[in-house]
């Protein structure tokens, strides 16, 4: 069986992770959240590192936390401790590398989540964005009611959390949930980025949100 999380780091100094549970459309378990929290602090400790690719196998990036192993916890506080413990969403965000996200298929859930704690985030064309936890009866639990009024307005914000509704690639360059729609291929659009992060001093220009893409 392959494991769940890919990590792999190149001679330019690329970190990329991918997401390789096809058959579940990427759907995070708590296995892959340990490995990204594993990957992340490799990435981090890692001097060469410059830049993170996040990408996933298959038909989509992520539909999102795997709901079957929702309530298999001991307990509420011992989840509420291993969260506070390895907080994968703070790691992202403070992380010294630059990071891009690869978006394509389905980003519900934690598969939007994570690339909103990324600096770039570039779609294939036809990609679905969503918040849907509502529909479950909870609220989106890897900081997607921070991070999401931060990056799109706060209308388009509340709309989504408060509805689960998916909006598409066009709605999300506008209200600025994504910096690009790769209308020439994805592969080939996130190539360009990697090189143009890879050319500032560590990546500091997409951090800074400087007018690299737009």
């Amino acid at each position: 069986m392959s494991a769940p999380i890919l990590f792999d780091i190149d001679s330019r100094g690329l970190a990329t992770i991918t997401l390789n549970r096809p058959e579940r459309l990427n759907a995070i378990s708590m296995e892959m959240r340990d490995l990204l929290w594993t990957y992340l602090g490799a990435c981090r400790d890692t001097p060469d590192v410059r830049v993170i690719l996040f990408r996933g196998e298959g038909a989509a990036f992520s539909a999102g936390a795997d709901i079957s192993e929702f309530g298999s916890a001991p307990s509420v506080i011992e989840a509420r401790n291993a969260r506070n413990q390895r907080d994968l969403w703070r790691e992202l965000l403070g992380h010294r590398c630059a990071t891009l996200a690869a978006m394509h298929g389905y980003c519900f859930g934690a598969g939007l989540e994570l690339p909103l704690c990324c600096d770039v985030r570039i779609a294939a064309q036809g990609t679905r964005f969503a918040l849907p936890e509502v529909t479950l009866a909870y609220i989106p639990s890897a900081g997607g009611t921070q991070t999401l009024p931060r990056t799109v307005p706060p209308g388009v914000g509340a709309q989504m959390i408060l509805t689960g509704e998916p909006i598409g690639t066009d709605a999300a360059l506008r209200w600025g949930l994504i910096d690009e729609v790769a209308e020439s291929g994805l592969e080939m659009a996130v190539e360009r980025a990697v090189e143009r992060l890879l050319a500032t001093d560590e990546g500091m220009a997409a951090r800074a949100r400087l007018p690299l893409w737009r």
